[in-house]
């Protein structure tokens, strides 16, 4: 259990992040910060979720690099859009401090954080924020359900 208070305490400092410190500084900082917070969070439910499948006998092992252990992860979840949606934010979170950004409208309501990967360009703005921790929240509605199993 001791997982899910992590990723509640994690969620908590992303929420304040995203409702309060954004809304009052409107800076791409505080975006990054936030990612890396949810990248966290991540984190903490998908070693979770892998201690259990192993002790469940529903994996052999937990491979020790995260790049597996995304792996592994898709396949106990393959039926979950949500889940792999997440997964691939994840991955992209895991990157986003060394990924070529470009910053739009600091100091203004529409701020926006470009960030350059896989060839693509993704405007990360308030929408955007907000879809993604609707897909967060799934993720850790799914995670309980998996760890309480």
């Amino acid at each position: 259990m001791e997982e899910i208070e992590e990723i509640i305490q994690e969620k908590i400092s992303a929420d304040h992040l995203l409702y309060v410190s954004l809304k009052y500084t409107k800076t791409c900082d505080v975006i990054i910060n936030l990612l890396l917070r949810w990248k966290k969070m991540i984190e903490k439910g998908l070693n979770g979720i892998l201690k259990h499948a192993k002790k469940k006998k529903k994996i052999s092992s937990i491979p020790a690099n995260p790049i597996g252990q995304i792996e592994t992860a898709r396949k106990l979840f393959r039926k979950d859009d949500n889940f792999q949606e997440v997964l691939d934010m994840y991955e992209m979170f895991r990157k986003v401090e060394e990924l070529r950004k470009e910053r739009i409208g600091e100091f203004r309501k529409n701020v926006t954080l470009k960030i350059f990967y896989l060839g693509e360009e993704i405007n990360i703005n308030l929408d955007k924020l907000k879809s993604y921790a609707e897909k967060l929240e799934k993720f850790i509605s799914t995670t309980k359900q998996f760890l309480l199993s």
